[in-house]
């Protein structure tokens, strides 16, 4: 079937469908659940056979204002902040998650780029890291201790100083979404290509392992947290870019709301790393292999689940109780 021939078979009654959830979501269930049963097959019908229309960002719109109706009537937790990082962020994650794997798709290329021309170019990993910074890394590898760099200054000073800088860098990461997303492209460059660099300089001067099981303590939430803040950055400037069936000004409105939720919601995961830099990774060399790599794994499995597994659980949850909602 042509996509006007689709259009023009259906427009009643999604339009029929629209009038109703903007109004009282509760008269009619019967047929309103119907009609929604009707909306789902056909964004379905859509999304195989009009991959590229504006259709399907109209229906996806219709579905997710009947999400957001039915939501409303729901109890919300008392607690505000709870209520925020348990249910919203999951969900916006959720909607917008195409937009996570070009962030990590991005930052793997980016890391691949650095790791390849540092390997390749034995002046590249000073151009990127600073003479004074490669010169003190050799220095404590030859004396035995790769992490020293984080063991200056006091604990507490260095939690502080570190946690500011890197919600500093977030915020560049996201902000500069507005460019179109291309200064976050730029930020993420900027900073994975460092990582790549970084990481051979260890791997060049026989440290690698001593590097991976002492920096990824904090690094693993650290480096995460500014992929999803370049979600976020991207979210930003597609919306500006790419509005669909909204004005360009609605379209921005709608980007700055859900992807500061995402930007936001890196708070705690930047908390975190900042916290474990500034107390633990500077006694990472102290530390039996298992209680560091039980670390790693424990920080880059619970920010993982957070964004990639959780979100589709609190989605699915939803969607259940919309449907039973819908057939009352």
């Amino acid at each position: 079937m042509r996509e006007v021939a689709f259009i023009k078979q259906n427009k009643e009654k999604w339009v029929q469908f629209e009038s109703k959830i903007l109004g009282n979501l509760k008269s009619n269930p019967d047929e309103l659940s119907s009609l929604y049963i009707h909306l789902m097959n056909d964004l379905a019908y859509a999304q195989t056979y009009y991959p590229k229309s504006k259709t399907i960002l109209y229906l996806n719109n219709l579905a997710a204002k009947t999400f957001q109706k039915i939501y409303k009537t729901k109890k919300e937790d008392k607690n505000r902040l709870v209520h925020f990082f348990k249910t919203e962020v999951p969900l916006v994650v959720y909607e917008y998650r195409r937009y996570l794997f070009y962030a990590f798709a991005f930052f793997i290329v980016f890391v691949a780029i650095g790791v390849i021309s540092s390997m390749n170019d034995d002046k590249f990993i000073r151009l990127v890291l600073g003479d004074y910074y490669v010169n003190m890394s050799i220095e404590n590898i030859k004396k035995g201790d790769a992490v020293a760099v984080y063991k200056g200054g006091s604990n507490w000073g260095s939690h502080i100083g570190i946690t500011i800088n890197n919600i500093r860098v977030g915020f560049y990461n996201y902000i500069l979404g507005f460019l179109g997303g291309l200064g976050t492209v730029y930020v993420l460059f900027k900073n994975s290509v460092m990582l790549g660099a970084f990481q051979y300089l260890f791997y060049k001067h026989g440290a690698f392992w001593e590097s991976v099981r002492g920096i990824w303590i904090h690094g693993a939430m650290e480096i995460f947290a500014i992929v999803v803040e370049a979600m976020a950055g991207f979210m930003l400037g597609a919306s500006i870019l790419f509005p669909g069936t909204f004005s360009r000004y609605q379209s921005l409105k709608i980007g700055v709301k859900t992807s500061l939720k995402i930007f936001v919601s890196t708070f705690p995961f930047t908390i975190a790393a900042g916290f474990l830099e500034g107390y633990v990774t500077r006694y990472s060399n102290m530390m039996p292999n298992w209680l560091s790599v039980g670390i790693i794994l424990t920080t880059f499995g619970i920010i993982s689940f957070y964004y990639f597994v959780y979100p589709k659980i609190v989605y699915q949850k939803m969607k259940l109780e919309m449907e039973n909602e819908l057939v009352k």
